[in-house]
Order: C-alpha cells, then sequence, then structure tokens
C-alpha cells in the first residue's frame, strides 16, 4: 500500500536522511460499532503494532461524551494514535516511528479490524531531516499545505453562500417514556430552538400514527421563520429521527449532540447538506 514498498525510494542527490517517518491514514465507512467500543478499539491498535513489528511500551484510551474515541499506544519507535467519529463511520490514525516496522502490516491489520470500506494514506512524512554526511548542506524549509480545511461549518458556510444547511440526527436506543410523550418532544423543540437561536412560528404540530407497528410513533413538525424543524420517533427500535433545516446558519454538531444527550440516546448519525 505504501509506497516505498512498491518501487525503490526515490534518491535525493544530497546524501541526507530522515531520524524518522509518520503516516497518516484515513479510514472511510467503518464499522460504527466498533468505532463506539473503546475497548474493541484498543485492540485492534494494539494488535496493528504487534502485527507490524513494534514493540509495546503502554497504551491509553478514553471515550468521550456523547460519543467518540480518542487513543495511543506508546512503542519503544514512537507511538500510534487513534480518533474515532461514530456519526461519519471514520477513523484518523496517525503511525510515527523511529524504527524499521512494517506499516503495510499495521494499516491492513486496521483496516480489517475497522472493516472500512476505503482507506486512504493523506499524508507519508520524512521527519527530522538531517544535513548531508559533510553537515554542509541543511534541511530544506517545508512550504504550508496548499490549503486547509475548516473544522467548522461556521467558517464554512459564509465561503459557500448556501442558501440553507439541513441537518439529519438518527439517534438509536433512545428512553422510551421520552420519545412516547408529545409533551417532552415539544419541550426538545422548544429548548433546541433556543440554543441555536431561531425563532419559532406558530405551535408545535405532534401527531401519533400507529396503524402499523413497524412505523408507529409521535410525527412532529415545527416551522420556524428561516424554515423548518421536523422528527419522527420509532417506537418499535426507539430511534428518533431530527431534521433541521434551515437557511439561518447554526452549528450541525450542536443539534446532535443536544438531541442525543435529551433523548437519552446510546449514539447518533449526522448527515449534513449544503443546500444551494
Amino acid at each position: 500500500m505504501l509506497y516505498r514498498n512498491q518501487k525503490e525510494f526515490k534518491r535525493s542527490k544530497q546524501a541526507r536522511f530522515a531520524l524518522a517517518r509518520q503516516i497518516t491514514i484515513e479510514y472511510y465507512d467503518c464499522d460504527e460499532r466498533h468505532l463506539l467500543d473503546k475497548d474493541y478499539l484498543e485492540k485492534a491498535m494494539l494488535t496493528a503494532a504487534q502485527e507490524s513489528g513494534a514493540t509495546i511500551v503502554s497504551s491509553s484510551f478514553n471515550s468521550f461524551e456523547p460519543q467518540g474515541v480518542s487513543g495511543v499506544v506508546i512503542i519503544a519507535e514512537s507511538h500510534f494514535t487513534i480518533h474515532a467519529w461514530p456519526e461519519h463511520n471514520y477513523a484518523a490514525v496517525d503511525m510515527f516511528t523511529c524504527g524499521d516496522i512494517d506499516l503495510d502490516r499495521a494499516v491492513d491489520c486496521l483496516q480489517t479490524a475497522l472493516d472500512a470500506k476505503r482507506t486512504v494514506i493523506s499524508a507519508d512524512l520524512n521527519r527530522g531531516l538531517m544535513p548531508d554526511l559533510n553537515g554542509y548542506d541543511q534541511a530544506p524549509d517545508i512550504g504550508h499545505p496548499p490549503c486547509a480545511y475548516p473544522f467548522a461549518w461556521g467558517r464554512e458556510a459564509p465561503g459557500r453562500a448556501p442558501w440553507g444547511l439541513l441537518s439529519s440526527v438518527d439517534i438509536r436506543n433512545c428512553t422510551p417514556d421520552i420519545i412516547r410523550s408529545a409533551e417532552k418532544i415539544k419541550s426538545f423543540v422548544v429548548e433546541l430552538c433556543d440554543r441555536i437561536n431561531m425563532k419559532r412560528f406558530g405551535d408545535c404540530q405532534i401527531v401519533h400514527f400507529g396503524e402499523d407497528e413497524k412505523v408507529a410513533g409521535f410525527s412532529m413538525t415545527q416551522l420556524i421563520e428561516t424554515s423548518l424543524i421536523s422528527g419522527h420517533f420509532a417506537n418499535a427500535s426507539n430511534t428518533a429521527y431530527i431534521d433541521v433545516f434551515s437557511c439561518k446558519f447554526y452549528e450541525p454538531r450542536q443539534v446532535a449532540e443536544f438531541a442525543v444527550d435529551y433523548f437519552g440516546g446510546s449514539d447518533y448519525k449526522l448527515h449534513i447538506a449544503v443546500r444551494q
């Protein structure tokens, strides 16, 4: 997978060498169940390090609220790290080594463990470029990357000048009593509008549809001055489906994290669309 195992290194005319090597790997379309499981991810990372031939020193993994896992495996050669976004079926991995270990093997092990459908080596870096063997030619300055992407939609939205922003949040394993209560659903809408600074227009409409047990549950709509908030609550699976569409900016992750906390869900999926 890595270019060094497919063909010989392109040797520089200068007799330089690097102290270490670092690769960053993007794992897409992973099984979110694995990304939600701290213990599973720790075991997968330890296995990848072991299979690469690295010498494992220690590991530390942490779960975040409402979801997400970060972890590090310290190896004698340096470290492996991971951060998981279950809501996007994505994991970011960093492998850094100053020793001769099999990075290809580590990458493949994690791809299998995460059940990733697509794996991308986004960076392959020489770290600590040393002068030539005579000590004259210093390592070149490293330029800035050609572009930097925003971390939050607040920076992205003005540049795209969208007409609207749609966020769809799927919340699994909700507290049954909450999603079966019209009053609690209404209270959710009121508090959500306050949190994302949306002005409600008219009353919140909540109707229970129960002819088919497979889809029985409340449906909710709330007009806002900049468009609409809607929700569907499936009794059979205790899942809530929330949609927020607005031509006024808001932060989608704020919606998702408040919703999963309010409904007592175990985890969530977040889908975002910019409407032009």
